[in-house]
Formats: structure tokens, sequence, C-alpha cells
């Protein structure tokens, strides 16, 4: 008879854990419901800022911004993609919020004051580089791959005595192809940033430390390289300026890691379990 009230006494923890994070989802579900209705209501709103960099350089260019749809039902497939993904972002501190409210009693005050920065600093910094590419990397893609579009008209215009070629082009975007392509710039350049969030929990965690980081800076360097290369628009300027952001961040950090360290060791020394590292 004991154990089967000790069976029940270990139960009842796990379904009051298991209740709490049920109302925690239904909330989190409720709450992108709510904002996936209000970005479809505004979706007009929301597409005409995704269209902006599209539609200033077609008018550097002195053409119309006119996007096409190639299929009855892509206005309608777009429309609720991008009510998804506002729905989401205005939803996400609701999300986070309600994660925090699940894990938080499980910390210890440390660990809380370890993790706290870092769910905040993530969304900031993806927030700074789909910034980034929605002001200069999208707009300067758009140019780079227009520009064959002159490159192209002039090649006909000069070769159109050996057949009947169309004399120019004339840009007509699919909706569905432009969203995907503004979608895809945004969220690879979101998501680079979130390396030194990721590398800073690291070293907090003690997984990485600084000393590793900058003995392998020259491998980092080559990396980022190749992933400039294939995130970004294939020209120099473009793959130049998302290396010239990214390689800073890993060196930001380093020294954020450097400093935590330097806590940890005045931590240690004033608690008397410092331990001097073998000379190398």
């Amino acid at each position: 008879m004991s154990n089967t009230e000790n069976l029940d006494g270990s139960a009842a923890p796990l379904l009051e854990h298991l209740k709490e994070l049920r109302n925690r989802i239904m909330i989190s579900i409720g709450a992108f419901v709510v904002t996936f209705i209000i970005a479809f209501l505004i979706v007009g709103h929301i597409w005409a800022f995704l269209s902006a960099p599209i539609c200033d350089v077609l008018a550097e260019r002195g053409q119309e911004c006119q996007l096409q749809t190639l299929g009855p039902q892509d206005s309608f497939f777009v429309a609720m993609k991008i009510s998804m993904w506002g729905g989401f972002v205005l939803a996400f501190p609701i999300i986070t919020f309600q994660l925090w409210r699940f894990v938080a009693p499980g910390l210890y005050r440390n660990e809380k004051a370890a993790f706290l920065p870092f769910l905040i600093a993530s969304p900031v910094m993806f927030f700074l580089g789909g910034a980034l590419a929605y002001l200069l990397v999208i707009p300067q893609a758009f140019r780079f791959f227009l520009s064959f579009q002159d490159t192209l008209s002039t090649a006909m215009q000069t070769g159109s005595a050996l057949g009947s070629l169309p004399k120019g082009l004339v840009f007509q975007g699919s909706i569905d192809r432009f969203y995907s392509l503004t979608m895809q710039f945004l969220m690879a350049f979101g998501l680079c940033f979130q390396m030194p969030v990721l590398l800073t929990l690291m070293g907090k965690a003690g997984m990485i430390g600084s000393k590793g980081l900058k003995a392998t800076r020259k491998y980092a360097i080559v990396g980022i390289l190749i992933l400039s290369s294939m995130i970004a628009p294939p020209d120099v300027t473009s793959m130049g300026v998302l290396f010239a952001v990214i390689y800073p961040l890993y060196e930001v950090s380093i020294w954020i890691i450097v400093y935590f360290e330097k806590q940890a060791e005045k931590q240690a020394k004033l608690d008397g379990t410092w331990e001097e590292p073998d000379a190398e």
C-alpha cells in the first residue's frame, strides 16, 4: 500500500507540470491565432513594406513596379505565408514569455540571471540581421540581378538582325518567387546574427573558451567567407558587406567570453576554489 502511495505522490507533480505545459502551449497557440488574424487584416501594408526595396530599384530604372501571379492561387497563398510570418513575429514576445514562465521555476537564481539575457538578445540580434538585409543587401541584390536585364537587352538589340529576337527585356516578376527570395535573405541574415548569441551561450556554459576561438580564427574566416558566398548575392560588394558584418560579431563573441571567464575566475578566487591552469 505504501508503494502505491509513493507512486501516486511522484505522479502528481508530473501531472501538474504537464497541465502547466498544456496551458502555456494553449496560450501561445491562442496568441498566434489572434496575431495571425491581425496580420491577415493588414497583409496589404505588410506586402507594401516587403516589396518596397524592389519597387525602389525598379523606380530607379524607370520601370513600373508590377509583380505577376502565375496561378489563380498565388495571391492567396502568399497572403497566407505573410500572415503566418507576421503572426509569429507579433506573437513571439508572448510565446517567449510563456516559455520563460514554464522553465524559470526549475532554474536556480544564477541560472536565471545567465539565461534571461540570451533569451532577450536572440530576437534583438535576429531583428538587426533582418534590418541589415532589408535596408542594404536586398536592394543591392535586386540591382545586381536586374543589371543582367540591360546586358541581355543590349545583346538582343545588337543581334536582332539574326532573327526575330525581342528588342529588350522587361522585368515581370512572380510575387511568389519574389516573396521566397526576400524571406530567404531575411532569414539568412537573421540566423547569421545569432552567431554571437550562440557562441557566448556556449562559452558561458563552458563548452568553448576564448583561447579555442582565437586559435581557430583563421578557420572561422574561411568559414564565414564560404557562408557569405552561399547566402549573399553573387557579387563582390554584397559578399564583402556580409563578411564585414559577421566577422566582427565573431570577434565580439570572443571578448564577451573573455569577460565571462574573468568574472568566473574572480568569483572562484573569492570562493577559494580557483585552480591555476596548467602551463602549456
